[in-house]
């Protein structure tokens, strides 16, 4: 009896191991190709540049409001802030939420054939986000600058770098929505829903001019904590403990989230 184990041709190959980029393919040239590809979106560029700054104009300008006292600043740019906020809210979950669009054209797995790590590929959609954020955070404040918005020295930058840092809350939120909801209307869905997310967080019109119910929903909705941090430095009050407490919390629900869907999303492959 021979063994054919052993007389049997041998097919196998030794298939070579795959060589990972440093930082998993996270690079410069990755960066450049995914915000060109970004702004090229005239869609994207409107909504999270153009209306933030429109909406300053209409209600931060040319009220008789507009230049009455607000804390260390005015309320042009009490609004100027509630503005550059909204447009970094919108900039991010729209550049979160591309996950979704890349998915149904398949071009997030054609990704995985590459040596790109999924890791280094939120990585990039949440820089990306963040890119967006800070140019709406900016052309707001120029707007604001050149239009009478007025904040006390420092407060300048410190509440343009809050609303920046803190639009990762909603960075992480379009990620999680790009895996949740389908690409032919996510950002018709979202729309609506950061809408409704600035309304309560007081952005559109103050917590305090809004009934008792509201005011009290409005403390468990994401934009809340983030608005009161944000406005805080103008007010001159502490934002308080429930305002950092509904920061952390959606930021964990949103990132843990995203973090959900990608693991199920790439064992799938």
């Amino acid at each position: 009896m021979t063994s054919t184990a052993s007389s049997a041709p041998s097919t196998a190959r030794a298939v070579p191991e795959r060589t990972v980029p440093p930082l998993g393919g996270f690079n410069p040239t990755l960066l450049r190709l995914e915000l060109r590809r970004m702004l090229r979106n005239r869609r994207t560029v409107i909504f999270s540049v153009v209306l933030p700054v429109a909406f300053f104009f209409l209600f931060g300008t040319g009220q008789k409001y507009s230049n009455q006292s607000a804390g260390h600043g005015n309320v042009a740019g009490y609004i100027m802030i509630s503005m550059a906020l909204y447009g970094a809210m919108l900039s991010t979950t729209a550049g979160g939420a591309m996950v979704a669009v890349e998915r149904s054209q398949g071009w997030s797995r054609q990704l995985r054939l590459t040596p790109l790590t999924s890791t280094a590929y939120i990585a990039v959609k949440v820089v990306i986000a963040m890119v967006l954020g800070a140019l709406s955070v900016t052309v707001t404040y120029a707007a604001g600058a050149s239009s009478g918005a007025r904040l006390d020295g420092s407060l300048w930058w410190q509440t343009a770098m809050l609303a920046w840092l803190g639009s990762l809350v909603f960075a992480a939120f379009g990620v999680f929505m790009g895996y949740l909801l389908p690409s032919e209307n996510v950002m018709q869905i979202l729309g609506p829903v950061l809408a409704l997310f600035a309304f309560l967080g007081g952005l559109f019109m103050p917590l305090s001019q809004m009934g008792s119910v509201f005011q009290t929903l409005a403390k468990f909705t994401p934009m809340y904590g983030l608005s009161e941090i944000v406005h805080a430095p103008v007010s001159g009050d502490g934002p308080g403990w429930a305002a950092v407490v509904n920061v952390l919390v959606w930021l964990a629900v949103f990132a843990g989230g995203a973090v959900w869907r990608f693991r199920r999303d790439t064992a799938r492959v």
